[in-house]
Protein backbone atom coordinates (compact mmCIF):
# COMPACT_ATOMS: atom_id res chain seq x y z
CA UNK A 1 0.00 0.00 0.00
CA UNK A 2 2.78 2.47 0.84
CA UNK A 3 4.50 1.80 -2.51
CA UNK A 4 1.28 2.47 -4.44
CA UNK A 5 0.29 5.44 -2.27
CA UNK A 6 3.65 7.07 -2.98
CA UNK A 7 3.34 6.33 -6.71
CA UNK A 8 -0.10 7.97 -6.97
CA UNK A 9 1.01 11.11 -5.12
CA UNK A 10 -0.92 10.39 -1.93
CA UNK A 11 -4.32 9.76 -3.54
CA UNK A 12 -5.58 7.29 -0.94
CA UNK A 13 -8.67 6.19 -2.87
CA UNK A 14 -6.70 5.53 -6.05
CA UNK A 15 -4.09 3.62 -4.04
CA UNK A 16 -6.78 1.47 -2.42
CA UNK A 17 -8.31 0.70 -5.82
CA UNK A 18 -4.95 -0.32 -7.29
CA UNK A 19 -4.04 -2.51 -4.29
CA UNK A 20 -7.47 -4.13 -4.42
CA UNK A 21 -7.15 -4.85 -8.16
CA UNK A 22 -3.63 -6.22 -7.60
CA UNK A 23 -4.81 -8.60 -4.89
CA UNK A 24 -7.79 -9.65 -7.01
CA UNK A 25 -5.44 -10.55 -9.85
CA UNK A 26 -3.23 -12.47 -7.40
CA UNK A 27 -6.29 -14.35 -6.15
CA UNK A 28 -7.22 -15.28 -9.72
CA UNK A 29 -3.66 -16.57 -10.29
CA UNK A 30 -3.43 -18.36 -6.93
CA UNK A 31 -3.03 -21.78 -8.55
CA UNK A 32 -0.12 -20.68 -10.75
CA UNK A 33 1.54 -18.06 -8.53
CA UNK A 34 4.51 -19.27 -6.50
CA UNK A 35 4.20 -17.89 -2.92
CA UNK A 36 7.99 -17.39 -2.72
CA UNK A 37 7.97 -15.15 -5.81
CA UNK A 38 4.63 -13.44 -5.14
CA UNK A 39 6.19 -10.21 -3.74
CA UNK A 40 7.94 -9.09 -6.94
CA UNK A 41 4.94 -10.22 -8.97
CA UNK A 42 2.58 -8.08 -6.83
CA UNK A 43 4.83 -5.03 -7.20
CA UNK A 44 4.99 -5.54 -10.97
CA UNK A 45 1.20 -5.83 -11.29
CA UNK A 46 0.68 -2.77 -9.10
CA UNK A 47 3.23 -0.80 -11.14
CA UNK A 48 1.55 -1.79 -14.40
CA UNK A 49 -1.86 -0.73 -13.05
CA UNK A 50 -0.44 2.64 -12.00
CA UNK A 51 1.10 3.19 -15.45
CA UNK A 52 -2.09 2.07 -17.22
CA UNK A 53 -4.18 4.44 -15.12
CA UNK A 54 -1.83 7.32 -15.86
CA UNK A 55 -1.91 6.62 -19.59
CA UNK A 56 -5.70 6.37 -19.54
CA UNK A 57 -6.00 9.78 -17.82
CA UNK A 58 -3.54 11.37 -20.24
CA UNK A 59 -5.35 9.94 -23.27
CA UNK A 60 -8.63 11.63 -22.37
CA UNK A 61 -9.33 14.78 -24.34
CA UNK A 62 -9.37 17.98 -22.37
CA UNK A 63 -12.81 19.05 -21.24
CA UNK A 64 -14.23 21.94 -23.20
CA UNK A 65 -16.08 24.37 -20.97
CA UNK A 66 -19.56 25.28 -22.12
CA UNK A 67 -20.12 29.00 -22.10
CA UNK A 68 -23.66 29.93 -21.09
CA UNK A 69 -23.78 32.66 -23.71
CA UNK A 70 -23.54 30.04 -26.46
CA UNK A 71 -26.98 28.72 -25.52
CA UNK A 72 -29.24 31.63 -24.61
CA UNK A 73 -32.50 30.80 -22.91
CA UNK A 74 -35.27 32.34 -25.00
CA UNK A 75 -37.75 32.27 -22.14
CA UNK A 76 -35.64 34.61 -19.97
CA UNK A 77 -37.24 37.79 -21.34
CA UNK A 78 -40.77 36.50 -20.84
CA UNK A 79 -39.99 35.22 -17.37
CA UNK A 80 -38.32 38.50 -16.43
CA UNK A 81 -41.32 40.53 -17.63
CA UNK A 82 -43.76 38.30 -15.73
CA UNK A 83 -41.64 38.42 -12.60
CA UNK A 84 -41.33 42.21 -12.81
CA UNK A 85 -45.10 42.52 -13.21
CA UNK A 86 -45.73 40.28 -10.19
CA UNK A 87 -43.23 42.19 -8.05
CA UNK A 88 -44.72 45.55 -9.05
CA UNK A 89 -48.19 44.24 -8.22
CA UNK A 90 -47.01 42.90 -4.85
CA UNK A 91 -45.25 46.19 -4.07
CA UNK A 92 -48.60 48.00 -4.32
CA UNK A 93 -49.83 45.98 -1.33
CA UNK A 94 -47.05 47.34 0.92
CA UNK A 95 -47.58 50.30 3.19
CA UNK A 96 -46.42 53.54 1.60
CA UNK A 97 -43.43 54.07 3.95
CA UNK A 98 -42.22 50.51 3.26
CA UNK A 99 -42.69 50.86 -0.50
CA UNK A 100 -40.70 54.13 -0.56
CA UNK A 101 -37.78 52.56 1.32
CA UNK A 102 -37.71 49.55 -1.01
CA UNK A 103 -37.89 51.81 -4.06
CA UNK A 104 -34.96 53.96 -2.88
CA UNK A 105 -32.78 51.04 -1.77
CA UNK A 106 -33.34 48.61 -4.61
CA UNK A 107 -34.58 50.54 -7.63
CA UNK A 108 -32.57 53.72 -7.21
CA UNK A 109 -29.71 51.77 -5.57
CA UNK A 110 -29.18 54.23 -2.77
CA UNK A 111 -27.34 53.26 0.39
CA UNK A 112 -29.12 53.03 3.72
CA UNK A 113 -27.50 56.30 4.81
CA UNK A 114 -28.50 58.07 1.58
CA UNK A 115 -32.07 56.82 1.89
CA UNK A 116 -32.24 57.95 5.52
CA UNK A 117 -30.98 61.42 4.59
CA UNK A 118 -33.37 61.72 1.64
CA UNK A 119 -36.41 60.64 3.65
CA UNK A 120 -35.36 62.50 6.82
CA UNK A 121 -35.53 59.43 9.04
CA UNK A 122 -32.89 57.61 11.13
CA UNK A 123 -30.72 54.89 9.57
CA UNK A 124 -32.19 52.32 11.96
CA UNK A 125 -35.69 53.15 10.74
CA UNK A 126 -34.62 52.58 7.13
CA UNK A 127 -33.17 49.21 8.08
CA UNK A 128 -36.26 48.25 10.05
CA UNK A 129 -38.65 49.32 7.30
CA UNK A 130 -36.65 47.50 4.64
CA UNK A 131 -36.64 44.33 6.76
CA UNK A 132 -40.40 44.35 7.29
CA UNK A 133 -41.07 45.47 3.71
CA UNK A 134 -39.04 42.59 2.28
CA UNK A 135 -40.79 40.17 4.62
CA UNK A 136 -44.22 41.45 3.51
CA UNK A 137 -43.14 41.42 -0.13
CA UNK A 138 -41.94 37.82 0.18
CA UNK A 139 -45.28 36.81 1.70
CA UNK A 140 -47.24 38.62 -1.04
CA UNK A 141 -45.20 36.88 -3.74
CA UNK A 142 -45.66 33.49 -2.09
CA UNK A 143 -49.41 34.06 -2.07
CA UNK A 144 -49.20 34.61 -5.82
CA UNK A 145 -47.32 31.34 -6.27
CA UNK A 146 -43.94 32.97 -6.86
CA UNK A 147 -41.27 31.07 -4.98
CA UNK A 148 -37.74 32.20 -4.23
CA UNK A 149 -34.91 30.33 -5.94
Amino acid sequence: MSYVLHAVAGDYQAAEDIVQETLLRAWRQRGVLDPDRAGPWLYTVAHNLIVSGHRRREARPAEVPIVEQDFPNLNDDIDRVLQTWQIADALQELRKEHRVVIFELFYRRRSVAETAGLLGIPVGTVKSRSFYALKALRQALEQRGVTSQ
